[in-house]
């Protein structure tokens, strides 16, 4: 019952090897050569950019988590500061801001004061000399 047929049999596939031309007259191993290092390309562009780099040592390692834990814990911290305006509000606190300013010289001004005692006393000093 089965027929027999005249046409020849059918060829299997050349098998995939690294000599087969792949595209554009290349072989398997220049394309993924080329493909290779455009990807190795890309890796390098990314790591100049964003400053990535795996740590070499166990030092630099441990060095850079406690780091990262110092971050955190100050980013804690500021969390849970108030703001500015609500520190410093006090009741009557113009009153008590002039008063500050007036009792409480800044080092500058208490050698600015001093000077200019000092250069005061020099100046009546060679205006009695000139008289």
């Amino acid at each position: 019952l089965s027929q027999a047929t005249t046409e020849p049999p059918k060829k299997k596939p050349e098998p995939v090897t690294s000599e087969t031309v792949v595209i554009w007259g290349l072989r398997l191993w220049q394309v993924i050569g080329i493909f290779a290092i455009f990807v190795l390309a890309v890796i390098i562009t990314l790591c100049c950019i964003f400053k990535c780099r795996i740590p070499r040592t166990k030092k630099e390692i441990e060095a850079r988590y406690a780091q990262r834990q110092a971050a955190k814990t100050y980013a804690d911290k500021l969390e849970t500061v108030p703001p500015l305006n609500e520190l410093t509000e006090i009741p009557g606190a113009q009153a008590a801001e002039e008063k500050k300013e007036e009792e409480v010289p800044t080092v500058s001004g208490k050698v600015d004061k001093a000077q200019g005692k000092k250069d005061a006393s020099k100046s009546s000093k060679k205006k009695e000399g000139e008289k």
